[in-house]
């Protein structure tokens, strides 16, 4: 029998995984069991979903997908590719997009991932109930009037096992995406707030040592397509995110409308965007250092060069969840697509912290990073609360794996 692995191969799974049919089957399962994780799309690239326990899909629950007055109520199993088609249907929409539809809901919104966008919050700030199992099986529903509810959303699993989610839903938009080549880099630093607020999401990939820089831009409605912007040019054609590889897998670009959901993401549902040989790190700073933050990666470039396939740049409007990577702040995210060789990334990514540490970077949890206990809680405020919320949900740490306890250990 095949391994069970993450997406990217790198985390491999020893617990058998168990794939309850009903709610009703899974509080069974969560109730009788002494640790439980789940694992969702597989889309995390450390040990967060690992357990020495039972290791639990939510993928076969019945599929939730209804629209009711506070919004729209999907099952925690469902890619958003899958409710967004849906929600397109019926002539309604999400405020943004990841750059992958193939991730499931829930574990996107547990781990903090987020779109672009200078006005956009991160996808999990869109849910306004949220239901889960806890540690004695019953099951618990949190809505935002609760005072428990910031620090459920973004929660690593740490509360329960989710169930479903009620999302915040909008009026179906038309959204057209355009790539730009050869901005100057100085111009990304100089000129970031024009750049990042060009469009209602954008996203710059650079490698840290070409002077040029790729930069998608995502604008709600149709408008004329500038040739020239800020010293680039509109593309000639498609593009891919890492300039080598086709650019099949990338929604439809060129100015073409589009519905939101086929234009927000990078990349098509129909489409396995690569074969996930890959690392990914990612890393978010005050959005008022944005030029600082440029200046430290940019003299990194030689460390880069053996290691990273690309980077991308996104900023992220400031959010209330407790563990949000944005929380408290607007943000700039600096993500980083890696070669899939830990040895040779690790010291990389160290350098990195290392070089960030001054602008009070948070790392992203379900990415690689080399911060300890200490350096998060001093990143994120609220994790002392979260620790005292995750015991209040989970007192016998049934949730807790190695992952928790090296990161947000209970005193």
């Amino acid at each position: 029998m095949a391994k069970l692995t993450n997406w990217a191969g790198n985390i491999s799974f020893e617990s058998a995984l168990e794939r309850p049919r009903s709610v009703a089957e899974l509080q069974e399962l969560v109730g009788g069991s002494e640790k439980v994780r789940v694992l969702g799309t597989g889309h995390s690239f450390n040990r967060i979903a690992d357990t020495s326990g039972t290791l639990v899909s939510v993928q076969d629950l019945p599929e939730v997908i209804e629209v009711g007055d506070r919004g729209v109520t999907v099952s925690a199993g469902l890619r958003y590719g899958e409710i967004t088609a849906a929600l397109e249907a019926r002539g309604l929409a999400l405020h943004n997009l990841g750059s992958l539809p193939h991730i499931s809901v829930a574990g996107a919104c547990s781990t903090g991932t987020h779109g672009s966008g200078d006005s956009n919050r991160p996808l999990a700030a869109a849910v306004n109930s949220i239901t889960f199992v806890t540690a004695d099986g019953e099951l618990v529903t949190l809505s935002r009037e609760d005072a428990d509810f910031n620090g459920s959303i973004v929660s690593l699993g740490a509360l329960g096992v989710t169930v479903s989610l009620t999302l915040d839903v909008e009026p179906s938009y038309q959204v057209s995406q355009v790539v730009y080549d050869g901005l100057p880099v100085e111009r990304l630093r100089s000129d970031f707030a024009e750049v990042m607020g060009s469009a209602y999401s954008v996203s710059a990939f650079t490698d840290w040592v070409d002077p040029d820089v790729m930069v998608w831009r995502k604008q709600r409605g149709h408008e004329p397509i500038p040739t020239e912007w800020l010293g680039a040019r509109a593309a000639d054609g498609p593009r891919h995110p890492i300039k080598v590889m086709p650019a099949d897998y990338a929604t439809q670009q060129g100015g073409v409308p589009g519905p939101w959901n086929e234009r927000l993401p990078h990349f098509r549902l129909e489409f396995t965007p690569s074969n996930g040989d890959e690392l990914q790190s990612e890393y978010f700073v005050p959005r008022e250092r944005a030029a600082e933050a440029i200046d430290v990666l940019r003299a990194l470039g030689n460390q880069f060069e053996p290691v990273l396939q690309v980077s991308e740049v996104r900023t992220i409007a400031a959010d209330d969840l407790w563990l949000s990577p944005s929380q408290g702040r607007d943000t700039v995210a600096l993500h980083f697509t890696w070669i899939q060789d830990e040895a040779a990334v690790r010291p990389v990514v160290a350098a990195v912290e290392d070089a960030l540490a001054p602008l009070d970077a948070r790392p992203h949890w379900g990415k690689v990073f080399a911060a300890d206990a200490d350096l998060i809680a001093a990143r994120y405020p609220k994790v002392p609360d979260f620790i005292e919320l995750a015991a209040k949900y989970d007192p016998t740490g049934k949730f807790r794996n190695e992952y928790l306890d090296t990161f947000l250990p209970r005193k």
